[in-house]
Protein backbone atom coordinates (compact mmCIF):
# COMPACT_ATOMS: atom_id res chain seq x y z
CA UNK A 1 0.00 0.00 0.00
CA UNK A 2 1.34 3.26 -0.70
CA UNK A 3 2.26 5.73 2.22
CA UNK A 4 -0.88 8.87 2.61
CA UNK A 5 0.86 12.30 1.64
CA UNK A 6 2.18 13.34 4.64
CA UNK A 7 5.24 14.16 5.86
CA UNK A 8 5.51 12.52 9.22
CA UNK A 9 3.76 9.80 10.69
CA UNK A 10 3.48 9.52 14.96
CA UNK A 11 4.37 5.87 15.48
CA UNK A 12 1.51 4.89 17.41
CA UNK A 13 1.95 7.91 19.99
CA UNK A 14 5.20 7.01 20.79
CA UNK A 15 6.89 10.50 20.20
CA UNK A 16 8.64 8.83 17.23
CA UNK A 17 8.43 10.83 14.28
CA UNK A 18 9.03 8.92 10.86
CA UNK A 19 10.02 11.77 8.01
CA UNK A 20 9.57 11.44 4.31
CA UNK A 21 12.91 9.42 4.36
CA UNK A 22 11.36 6.68 5.75
CA UNK A 23 8.24 6.48 3.83
CA UNK A 24 8.40 2.78 3.99
CA UNK A 25 8.26 2.63 7.62
CA UNK A 26 5.11 4.37 7.56
CA UNK A 27 3.84 1.91 5.14
CA UNK A 28 5.24 -0.72 7.24
CA UNK A 29 3.45 0.43 9.85
CA UNK A 30 0.00 1.57 8.54
CA UNK A 31 -0.19 -1.88 7.35
CA UNK A 32 0.39 -3.47 10.66
CA UNK A 33 -1.98 -0.90 11.90
CA UNK A 34 -4.82 -2.21 9.83
CA UNK A 35 -3.68 -5.98 9.50
CA UNK A 36 -1.98 -6.92 13.18
CA UNK A 37 -4.65 -8.91 15.47
CA UNK A 38 -3.92 -11.00 18.36
CA UNK A 39 -2.64 -14.42 16.69
CA UNK A 40 -3.05 -13.11 12.73
CA UNK A 41 -0.30 -13.39 10.73
CA UNK A 42 -0.53 -10.75 7.55
CA UNK A 43 -0.38 -12.49 3.97
CA UNK A 44 2.69 -12.51 1.94
CA UNK A 45 2.70 -9.36 -0.43
CA UNK A 46 2.08 -10.13 -4.14
CA UNK A 47 5.40 -8.14 -4.99
CA UNK A 48 8.95 -9.82 -5.52
CA UNK A 49 12.16 -8.48 -4.14
CA UNK A 50 15.35 -9.69 -3.00
CA UNK A 51 15.28 -8.83 0.73
CA UNK A 52 17.98 -8.03 3.15
CA UNK A 53 18.31 -9.31 6.42
CA UNK A 54 17.09 -9.31 9.96
CA UNK A 55 19.65 -9.37 12.85
CA UNK A 56 17.78 -10.34 15.76
CA UNK A 57 19.53 -9.42 19.03
CA UNK A 58 18.80 -11.66 22.12
CA UNK A 59 20.03 -11.28 25.42
CA UNK A 60 19.41 -9.94 28.95
CA UNK A 61 18.37 -6.76 30.10
CA UNK A 62 21.58 -5.07 29.99
CA UNK A 63 23.62 -6.98 27.75
CA UNK A 64 24.12 -4.77 25.38
CA UNK A 65 21.35 -5.09 22.74
CA UNK A 66 20.17 -1.46 22.12
CA UNK A 67 23.62 0.16 22.26
CA UNK A 68 25.21 -2.24 19.81
CA UNK A 69 21.50 -1.57 17.23
CA UNK A 70 22.41 1.73 17.14
CA UNK A 71 25.77 1.72 17.05
CA UNK A 72 25.86 -0.79 13.98
CA UNK A 73 22.56 1.69 12.60
CA UNK A 74 24.51 4.58 13.08
CA UNK A 75 27.29 3.32 10.59
CA UNK A 76 24.94 1.89 8.07
CA UNK A 77 23.12 4.91 7.88
CA UNK A 78 26.60 6.73 7.27
CA UNK A 79 27.40 4.85 4.28
CA UNK A 80 23.51 4.91 2.98
CA UNK A 81 22.19 1.66 3.95
CA UNK A 82 18.70 1.74 4.16
CA UNK A 83 18.69 0.24 7.90
CA UNK A 84 16.10 0.57 11.20
CA UNK A 85 16.36 -0.60 14.83
CA UNK A 86 13.79 -2.11 16.05
CA UNK A 87 14.14 -1.61 19.94
CA UNK A 88 11.73 -4.06 22.30
CA UNK A 89 11.23 -1.00 24.89
CA UNK A 90 10.28 1.54 22.23
CA UNK A 91 7.58 -1.11 20.84
CA UNK A 92 6.22 -1.76 23.93
CA UNK A 93 5.35 1.84 24.04
CA UNK A 94 3.65 1.51 21.11
CA UNK A 95 2.73 -1.20 19.23
CA UNK A 96 2.35 -3.76 21.90
CA UNK A 97 2.04 -1.31 24.78
CA UNK A 98 -1.15 -3.36 25.37
CA UNK A 99 0.81 -6.36 26.17
CA UNK A 100 2.28 -7.47 29.54
CA UNK A 101 5.43 -10.36 30.27
CA UNK A 102 3.44 -13.42 30.84
CA UNK A 103 4.47 -15.76 28.42
CA UNK A 104 1.88 -15.46 26.13
CA UNK A 105 2.10 -11.50 25.95
CA UNK A 106 6.00 -12.20 25.25
CA UNK A 107 5.33 -14.20 22.57
CA UNK A 108 2.90 -12.06 20.93
CA UNK A 109 5.13 -8.95 21.60
CA UNK A 110 7.76 -11.41 19.22
CA UNK A 111 4.92 -11.82 16.81
CA UNK A 112 4.23 -8.62 15.99
CA UNK A 113 8.00 -7.16 15.56
CA UNK A 114 8.72 -10.25 13.08
CA UNK A 115 6.03 -9.35 11.41
CA UNK A 116 6.91 -5.49 11.30
CA UNK A 117 10.77 -6.66 10.39
CA UNK A 118 9.43 -8.88 7.39
CA UNK A 119 7.26 -5.93 5.48
CA UNK A 120 10.74 -3.86 6.10
CA UNK A 121 12.79 -6.50 4.87
CA UNK A 122 10.46 -6.86 1.96
CA UNK A 123 10.49 -3.15 1.51
CA UNK A 124 14.72 -3.56 1.24
CA UNK A 125 15.43 -2.31 4.80
CA UNK A 126 17.81 -3.58 6.77
CA UNK A 127 16.63 -4.43 9.91
CA UNK A 128 18.23 -4.51 13.24
CA UNK A 129 15.97 -6.01 15.88
CA UNK A 130 16.92 -5.79 19.79
CA UNK A 131 14.95 -7.43 22.27
CA UNK A 132 15.30 -9.74 24.92
CA UNK A 133 13.20 -12.02 23.40
CA UNK A 134 13.75 -15.33 26.13
CA UNK A 135 12.16 -18.45 24.91
CA UNK A 136 13.69 -20.38 22.59
CA UNK A 137 10.12 -21.31 20.49
CA UNK A 138 9.28 -17.40 20.28
CA UNK A 139 12.44 -16.75 18.13
CA UNK A 140 11.96 -19.81 16.31
CA UNK A 141 8.23 -18.62 15.06
CA UNK A 142 9.93 -14.79 14.33
CA UNK A 143 12.62 -16.70 11.74
CA UNK A 144 9.81 -18.40 10.88
CA UNK A 145 7.27 -15.53 10.01
CA UNK A 146 10.77 -13.81 8.65
CA UNK A 147 12.21 -16.43 6.73
CA UNK A 148 15.02 -18.17 6.93
CA UNK A 149 16.83 -16.69 4.71
CA UNK A 150 16.75 -13.35 6.23
CA UNK A 151 16.60 -14.06 9.95
CA UNK A 152 20.10 -13.84 11.87
CA UNK A 153 20.07 -14.92 15.16
CA UNK A 154 22.91 -12.84 17.24
CA UNK A 155 23.20 -13.96 21.14
CA UNK A 156 24.23 -11.05 23.17
CA UNK A 157 25.31 -13.36 25.94
CA UNK A 158 26.96 -11.06 28.48
CA UNK A 159 26.35 -13.09 31.79
CA UNK A 160 23.66 -11.86 34.44
CA UNK A 161 25.94 -10.83 37.05
CA UNK A 162 27.46 -8.66 34.58
CA UNK A 163 24.03 -6.97 33.01
CA UNK A 164 22.81 -7.07 36.92
CA UNK A 165 26.43 -5.04 37.86
CA UNK A 166 25.39 -2.81 35.34
CA UNK A 167 21.78 -2.36 35.92
CA UNK A 168 21.12 0.78 33.47
CA UNK A 169 17.85 1.20 34.86
CA UNK A 170 17.90 -0.08 38.09
CA UNK A 171 15.36 -2.94 37.17
CA UNK A 172 17.53 -5.65 38.12
CA UNK A 173 17.27 -3.48 41.87
CA UNK A 174 13.66 -3.76 41.40
CA UNK A 175 13.46 -7.23 40.25
CA UNK A 176 15.59 -8.75 43.55
CA UNK A 177 13.18 -5.95 45.54
CA UNK A 178 9.98 -7.78 44.18
CA UNK A 179 8.69 -4.95 42.53
CA UNK A 180 8.76 -6.38 39.17
CA UNK A 181 7.20 -10.02 38.79
CA UNK A 182 8.11 -12.22 35.65
CA UNK A 183 11.58 -10.22 34.99
CA UNK A 184 14.16 -12.40 32.69
CA UNK A 185 17.06 -13.52 34.74
CA UNK A 186 15.58 -13.01 37.84
CA UNK A 187 12.15 -14.10 38.29
CA UNK A 188 11.69 -15.33 34.85
CA UNK A 189 13.87 -17.73 33.00
CA UNK A 190 15.60 -16.26 29.69
CA UNK A 191 16.64 -19.54 27.31
CA UNK A 192 20.06 -19.31 25.77
CA UNK A 193 20.05 -20.20 21.69
CA UNK A 194 21.69 -23.11 21.09
CA UNK A 195 23.24 -22.38 17.68
CA UNK A 196 23.70 -18.54 17.17
CA UNK A 197 25.31 -17.19 14.42
CA UNK A 198 26.63 -15.06 16.05
CA UNK A 199 27.33 -14.86 20.10
CA UNK A 200 28.75 -11.34 21.27
CA UNK A 201 29.84 -11.07 25.18
CA UNK A 202 29.90 -7.21 26.07
CA UNK A 203 31.81 -7.98 29.30
CA UNK A 204 34.82 -9.12 27.07
CA UNK A 205 34.47 -7.37 24.02
CA UNK A 206 34.48 -3.13 23.39
CA UNK A 207 31.32 -1.88 21.76
CA UNK A 208 33.31 -1.04 19.10
CA UNK A 209 34.53 -5.19 18.62
CA UNK A 210 30.83 -5.78 18.49
CA UNK A 211 30.24 -3.57 16.07
CA UNK A 212 32.59 -5.03 13.74
CA UNK A 213 31.86 -8.65 14.16
CA UNK A 214 28.70 -8.32 13.07
CA UNK A 215 30.01 -6.38 10.16
CA UNK A 216 31.46 -9.35 9.44
CA UNK A 217 28.38 -10.91 9.61
CA UNK A 218 26.81 -8.90 7.35
CA UNK A 219 29.57 -9.27 4.71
Amino acid sequence: MACPSITQYDLAQTGVQIGGEDRFFCSALLYCKLHIKQGQTMPQPTYAITAPPTLWLTGLSGAGKTSIAQALEQQLRAEGVAVFVLDGDVLRQGLNRDLGFAPGDRRENIRRTAEVARLMNQAGVLVIAALISPYRDDRSMAGEIIGAAQFIEIHISTPVAVCEARDPKGLYARARAGELPQFTGVSAPYEAPLAPALSLDTALLSLAEAVALLRRQLA
